[in-house]
């Protein structure tokens, strides 16, 4: 019989396998130990945070996409090619949020680099599709319950890379998984405190759709289909309509986002907005890490439902 702490570390082990992929032409390979911590490169500060939780003093981690900045606009950089290059292990999420880290930014890396795939293949997730009914929206880790998931194949897939100190990653994981275990607790009874007639919201884009799941919210619509993509006044009208057909109680932005489209919604409809969440990015302080990002969108999101 496997021990439980066994049996815990090779359910993590075949998480990460599943999420974890060589870069194509590449034969794997045992990992060698080396001295000092290990480089991970994430694709975005919320991963690049998970990372370091779990890793500890044990990695140093690199996000490309810099805090407040657009996961969907973002643009490599000669210093991300550096980064790329040293790194021991690639993260990122996949499901078409970041596959611009394929191509010329995975041709960087070293032979053998590995990538791990946060939100693909994960066991018991339900995937949502997106506005385009083909492509499952990506946004998996605003469902605390999701984030865990994630925690989970990054202890392993650093498991994998520096087996020398699985101990310590586990340690990690454990402490950290704890607290998301506690931080989700918390925004479900905050959340439910908000009379569920009250909680029907517009999002500026399909970001929270897993959350909304989670935590009892109904999204009405989103103003945009994809940030950057600006929509047809057809569709702005029928978001209007829908808006005062619902009576949804808060149109929500995020803050690396400009404002004109939510204002144009909240003018036709006297509906507030609160322009100041954070969903890919993390930012400027107290939004410094996952769960103060997950603790300032619920505490925003309550105030403007009225809780």
């Amino acid at each position: 019989m496997i021990g439980g702490r066994a049996a815990r570390l090779v359910l993590l082990a075949a998480s990460a396998v599943a999420g974890l992929a060589a870069f194509a032409g590449c034969t794997a390979s045992i990992a060698t130990p080396r001295p000092g911590p290990i480089s991970v490169v994430a694709t975005t500060t919320v991963f690049a945070d998970l990372v370091a939780n779990v890793g500890g003093d044990r990695v140093t981690v690199t996000s490309l996409v810099p805090a407040n900045g657009d996961v969907h606009t973002f643009a490599a950089r000669p210093s991300d090619m550096r980064a790329v290059a040293g790194a021991r292990l690639l993260v990122m999420n996949g499901l078409g949020l970041d596959d611009w880290l394929q191509g010329t930014l995975a041709n960087a890396a070293a032979p053998g680099t590995p990538i791990l795939r946060l939100g693909e293949n994960l066991p018991g997730v339900q995937l949502i599709v997106g506005l385009d009914a083909t492509v499952p929206n990506p946004h998996l880790w605003l469902d605390v319950a999701y984030a865990r998931l994630y925690v989970d194949r990054i202890a392993a897939a650093l498991s994998a890379v520096d087996p020398t100190h699985a101990a310590d990653y586990q340690a990690g994981h454990d402490a950290y998984d704890a607290r998301l275990t506690a931080l989700d607790a918390a925004v479900r009874s905050r959340l439910a405190a908000i009379p569920e007639a009250n909680r029907k919201v517009v999002m500026f884009h399909d970001a929270f759709p897993y959350f909304g799941r989670a935590y009892g919210l109904t999204i009405v619509g989103v103003a945009v289909a994809a940030p950057g993509q600006d929509p047809s006044a057809g569709y702005t009208a029928q978001l209007i309509d829908a808006i005062r057909q619902a009576g949804a109680k808060a149109i929500f932005s995020e803050r690396q986002f400009p404002t004109r489209l939510v204002d144009q919604l909240s003018s036709e409809t006297g509906v507030r907005v609160v322009a100041d969440l954070y969903d890919d990015t993390l930012g400027d302080p107290p939004v410094t890490s996952y769960v103060a990002l997950i603790d300032w969108d619920v505490q925003r999101i309550a105030e403007a439902l009225g809780s």
